[in-house]
């Protein structure tokens, strides 16, 4: 499987934001799990970590958003990050086929410092990473 970015959508409530993304990991989920759980994963496609304990409840630090939250967590399925200044971001993981996994990502935020075009780059970035993993 290789990996593909299916378009974002974006919606705006009033001052909150909202960007959806539906990703093709070429990789099954228990691959893909440490590049969005992991500071060592998170940091080579997204942004460095500073602080990540990984359960629900724990402390996160990421480094380009703020300081905040794991407000989500099942262990190789869903991590969420709510962030004091930098919203909720949400990585959910489901199965497609043996080779590789869906991820469905939501970024709700308030502000205009994120864009669909900053997350589609970061996105490939990902894929890029995950493809050249043996």
């Amino acid at each position: 499987m290789t990996g593909s970015i299916e378009q974002g959508t974006s919606q705006t409530h009033g001052n909150t934001h909202i960007l959806h993304f539906l990703v093709r990991l070429p990789r099954p989920m228990e691959q893909a799990w440490p590049a969005l759980a992991t500071p060592e994963g998170l940091a080579e496609w997204f942004t460095a970590v500073d602080v990540l304990e990984p359960r629900l409840g724990g402390e996160v630090s990421l480094r380009d958003l703020g300081d905040g939250q794991v407000t989500a967590w099942d262990v190789d399925r869903v991590a969420e990050y709510t962030l004091r200044g930098g919203g909720r971001v949400r990585f959910h993981l489901e199965r497609a086929g043996e080779d590789g996994c869906l991820l469905r990502f939501t970024h709700e935020f308030q502000g205009e410092h994120e864009s669909e075009a900053r997350w589609r780059a970061r996105f490939e970035r990902l894929i890029d990473v995950l493809e050249t993993r043996a």
